[in-house]
């Protein structure tokens, strides 16, 4: 069987992947900034400590915290990049879907190809916009490139219409991905950022009792707990916001790449039904 000539690939455009690189670049040291600029400024000021002291007990929940101890910005940090983080993909996935619901758009294309109607399902994939749409459009073009290509079989015209698929699939969904990495890194880094802090509220409170025996000093034996306790409940948070984010936006990517298969898998259907011999 002759190879399927394939016309060369559109360059893979690179300003989206770029920005988006360049997004998580400022964002990481920034939340970091921020958060300990709130640290420092916010949670430390006297008015959430007794006296207006803070080397006083707290007087609320801002100082409670603020008695974590210096690694308690940074898991600030990481709760804040999953915020932003999850925004931008939030945003980013919300354009690859396009102006309507996918499930409706994926039906509206099958309604197309059933009534052999290839130029209004184009029509809707410009009406739908979003990665999806640009996948499922440049499958319809080539549909309609096969259709005059003579110099090829039906089975070599199917393969040719498939292949064009997956290259489009392959530009652009890896931009939906970009990001999701950080994401579940924060998992993890959450949890042992927080165990680190707990294991340094711990030294020090055991320490304080080594130190004073019968006569411990119930203040700063309060602090080490309380440091210990804080960075615990600041790390746990992290990971279970991390987890849930993560998987949210692995289901919505797992859900535009199945309507991605199943009306490239009708046109090529349509496509091999309505040219048989």
């Amino acid at each position: 069987m002759a190879n399927v000539p394939s016309k060369p690939t559109a360059p893979v455009k690179k300003e989206s992947s770029a920005s988006s690189g360049l997004f998580a670049t400022f964002t990481v040291p920034l939340c970091l900034v921020v958060t300990i600029l709130l640290y420092i400024f916010v949670l430390g000021d006297g008015s959430h400590y007794k006296g207006g002291d803070p080397s006083l007990e707290p007087a609320d929940i801002f100082g409670i915290v603020h008695k974590g101890g210096p690694l308690v910005p940074l898991v600030m940090g990481y709760v804040l990049m999953v915020i932003v983080f999850s925004i931008e993909r939030f945003i980013v996935i919300g354009k690859a879907t396009g102006t309507s619901s996918i499930e409706g758009f994926v039906r509206k294309i099958q309604v197309f190809l059933n009534a052999g109607n290839i130029d209004g399902a184009a029509a809707e994939c410009d009406k739908q916009k979003g990665s999806v749409a640009n996948v499922i459009k440049a499958g319809l073009k080539k549909y309609r490139e096969m259709e005059t290509e003579t110099s090829l079989d039906i089975d070599q015209r199917t393969l040719a219409i498939q292949k064009d698929i997956e290259e489009a699939t392959a530009l652009e969904m890896p931009m939906l991905e970009q990001n999701l990495t950080i994401i579940a890194t924060l998992v993890s880094i959450g949890t042992l950022t927080g165990l680190l802090g707990t294991v340094i509220g711990m030294i020090t409170a055991f320490h304080e009792l080594a130190n004073n025996g019968g006569g411990t000093n119930t203040t700063a034996l309060s602090d080490a707990i309380s440091e210990a306790l804080v960075n615990t409940a600041l790390g746990i948070s992290t990971s279970a916001l991390s987890i849930v984010m993560y998987n949210v936006f692995t289901s919505k990517i797992d859900n535009l790449t199945y309507a991605i298969d199943e009306t490239g898998f009708s046109i090529v259907q349509t496509f091999a039904a309505s040219h048989k011999r």
